[in-house]
């Protein structure tokens, strides 16, 4: 099997890969990162095989203070047209939303802990959620939304955000949940977000999002298997 390299965007230190390191490590594939917030430069797109797009408080039209946001929009979509495979989280996926022509907005509340997620009908019909159980629990921060992009195909919903994840294409999955947490990052993010979390529907307690965690190797486990599955596509390139 050809081992890839795979590259990931960081916005902030306290949102890095997770698991997602783990993965790369355990299949002997090699793993840079652009860490925008020391203000790393952009790699060179032909000697990444794979993309990653992380996470981040800011918003994808924040362009004036994070001035970054333009380029990296304009890579993500070239890395999309090139038929490499890219995977958004969160922010990540509002960004892919938008390399694509799509609006992102705020979301009718923020979704912050431990919610369900269902797939949606075109989710249950898809090859690349196969194994991927019809609802489950799954790790939430984000205040934003994305509408999906013409052509992609609308995988996941939630009670609180009906926009959770698209496919474009056979190889670029936005997600706008948090598959990759561990606990450590779990405990990061709570305490970097720690003013966020005030009494609101669909926001959790400090103590209930570091309470369940017995949900991260389930949530793990899906990242594992969508990595794999998207990973295929570098093999036939």
């Amino acid at each position: 099997m050809k081992k890839i390299h795979v590259h990931c965007f960081q916005h902030v230190p306290f949102e890095g890969p997770g698991c997602i390191e783990s993965w790369v490590r355990q299949k002997g594939h090699s793993l840079t990162t652009t860490k925008f917030y020391k203000k790393e430069p952009f790699p060179d797109i032909r000697d990444i095989d794979f993309l990653v797009v992380m996470g981040g408080p800011m918003g994808v039209n924040d362009e004036c203070e994070y001035t970054y946001l333009s380029s990296e929009k304009r890579f993500i979509r070239d890395m999309i047209l090139a038929g490499k495979p890219v995977l958004g989280i969160c922010l990540g996926a509002q960004l892919m939303a938008s390399a694509l022509g799509a609006p992102v907005m705020p979301n009718p509340c923020k979704e912050i802990g431990w919610f369900q997620l269902k797939k949606t009908f075109k989710g249950e019909s898809e090859p690349l959620l196969n194994g991927v159980e019809s609802s489950f629990t799954a790790f939430h921060w984000h205040g934003d939304t994305f509408a999906i992009p013409a052509g992609a195909k609308h995988l996941f919903k939630s009670d609180a955000c009906v926009n959770q994840a698209f496919l474009y294409g056979k190889n670029a999955l936005a997600l706008q949940f948090h598959l990759e947490v561990t606990s450590t990052s779990v405990q990061a993010m709570v305490q970097h977000g720690a003013h966020e979390l005030v009494h609101e529907p669909f926001i959790q307690t400090s103590m209930e999002l570091l309470g369940n965690t017995l949900h991260l190797s389930g949530n793990n486990r899906i990242m594992s298997l969508l990595l794999d599955k998207m990973s295929e596509t570098v093999q036939k390139l």
